[in-house]
């Protein structure tokens, strides 16, 4: 037995586009923070730092890069599939170059989700001030030394509103 739907005559009922976020920022810029209160809201979070923790790259210990990759890999499926299922995702990442987030961005439309980007844009001090707290207690508080973060402040490319969709959210000191 077939199943039917009621709807209005002539009207087409177009299904809700999933949506997806790409979370973008300094590390300790808040981005686990944003990301976690969608996921209280029903929306399926993708962290590579929680992934690592759960593979044993814990405390201070940097994820290797191949790890980190490899990671990505599996995770850019897992999005697929959460958006060709319907749901609203957030890509808890750095995104901190404009050619990942093309790619992603790319990745969503492909889904025809409405992707936006979520970019924290955190006072360096108040930065700095959160990462010399961190202590390795879980995936959200890896240790980031001084050099490290500052190879990656002069590395990082902040997005434009040339790039489409881009939320800023300023975090004063």
């Amino acid at each position: 037995m077939g199943h039917h739907r009621h709807v209005c005559p002539g009207v087409e009922e177009e299904p809700r586009m999933s949506r997806l976020i790409l979370m973008c920022g300094m590390a300790g810029a808040g981005k686990s923070t944003y990301a976690r209160t969608l996921e209280d809201r029903g929306w399926v979070r993708f962290s590579i730092d929680a992934e690592a923790w759960g593979r044993g790259f814990t405390g201070s210990s940097a994820v290797p890069p191949e790890v980190a990759a490899d990671i990505r890999a599996g995770q850019r499926v897992a999005i697929s599939d959460a958006l060709g299922a319907g749901a609203d995702v957030v890509v808890d990442y750095a995104f901190p170059s404009r050619a990942m987030r093309d790619e992603y961005r790319e990745l969503g439309r492909t889904h025809r989700a409405e992707v936006e980007v979520v970019f924290l844009d955190t006072d360096a001090s108040l930065v700095r001030d959160r990462l010399t707290r961190r202590r390795g207690s879980h995936p959200d508080d890896v240790v980031v030394d001084e050099g490290t973060m500052e190879a990656y402040r002069s590395a990082f490319e902040a997005p434009t509103s040339d790039e489409g969709e881009v939320t800023v959210i300023r975090t004063p000191r």
